[in-house]
């Protein structure tokens, strides 16, 4: 894989094309316009039966400029570097940058096609492309170019295994702003590969990213947890936020036309009464003060009615029967 550097300092990972694939579109290409070639002097033979010997000497070496050079830079030019070989063995011809090319580099690279393939049999460039670190012929180099492949291989992505059941939610409150990208990727690229580590080395792995995370958070889970199932039920926790935070904004979205505080509006089941009824109708609200997580028991702690108040107060027992610090960090018993 090739890194080049755009002029915006994009780094762009371009694969560019080997000899094997370059050759064999090559060939199609040739293939195609010898055809082309022989067809036309064919016709124009036909036709010029009458012309002296000089005449068609003319004609021969413009058949052989415009057919066999013109026609591959015509065809480049058009196609953006997508010749009918380089289109049946997914490749292309870009700028060192990564554009796209235009007219010049085309007309560079047929007119040193035409000495390094056409007059050589392709043995010149053969070896200027084996000789490139990139796999460049004398046209490449002398135009700016770079054949690369456009078709890859696309890699199975392997989802992250999921924590441990009595790992789930136990992280809700464990504050993950501060864990960069490159942190979060490396952990991502442990879990799906831990399997196939040495032991020992996995372990020393997940150890080393579980310390890196519990420094960026400032909260160390307790003993008894394992380093992978603990890095797991973090990962775990961060997509299940991103989904929820995506799901909120969707709604949000499609919410209703705002509501006047105070009154009353009307609903197709009926009048409902303010704003507290308006969020029991729609299903969500802007809080106007602080509103608590939701607990196992299914009820919501909130300052609203006696009738919800009681409901929390049983779901908070249970929470607290069932899970240990306030954080949520402790392993079942």
């Amino acid at each position: 894989m090739s890194e080049l550097v755009t002029g915006d300092a994009v780094v762009l990972e371009l694969r560019p094309a080997r000899l094997p694939s370059r050759a064999l579109a090559a060939a199609i290409d040739l293939a195609v316009v010898f055809c082309v070639f022989i067809l036309v002097s064919v016709v124009v033979g036909i036709a010029s039966v009458t012309l002296d010997e000089a005449a068609v000497a003319a004609i021969g070496v413009a058949l052989f400029l415009l057919v066999l050079i013109g026609g591959p830079i015509a065809v480049e030019t058009l196609s953006h570097g997508r010749s009918l070989g380089k289109l049946a063995c997914g490749l292309r011809v870009v700028r060192d940058d990564g554009g796209p090319i235009r007219f010049r580099h085309a007309l560079v690279r047929g007119a040193m096609g035409a000495v390094e393939i056409l007059m050589t049999f392709g043995v010149v460039a053969s070896i200027a492309s084996l000789v490139s670190a990139r796999g460049r012929r004398l046209g490449d180099v002398f135009a700016g170019t770079l054949v690369i492949r456009e078709r890859v291989t696309a890699k199975r992505s392997v989802a992250v295994p999921p924590p441990p059941p009595w790992l789930v939610g136990r992280f809700s409150q464990l504050d993950l702003s501060a864990v960069p990208d490159g942190l979060w990727l490396a952990i991502r690229q442990y879990l799906t590969r831990m399997h196939q580590l040495d032991p020992g080395v996995g372990r020393s792995m997940a150890a080393r990213l579980a310390d890196e995370v519990v420094a960026r958070t400032g909260i160390a889970p307790p003993q008894g947890i394992p380093a992978a199932a603990f890095l797991a039920a973090v990962v775990h926790e961060r997509q299940a936020r991103d989904a929820r935070r995506v799901f909120s904004g969707a709604r949000g979205a499609s919410a209703a036309a705002p509501v006047p505080v105070g009154g009353a509006v009307e609903t197709a089941g009926g009048t409902v009464g303010s704003a507290g009824g308006i969020a029991g109708a729609v299903g969500f609200a802007a809080p106007s003060g602080d509103v608590a997580p939701a607990v196992p028991g299914g009820a919501v702690v909130s300052g609203g009615s006696g009738a919800s108040a009681g409901g929390a107060g049983s779901g908070a027992e249970e929470q607290k029967g069932a899970g240990g610090s306030s954080a949520g960090f402790a392993p079942p018993g």
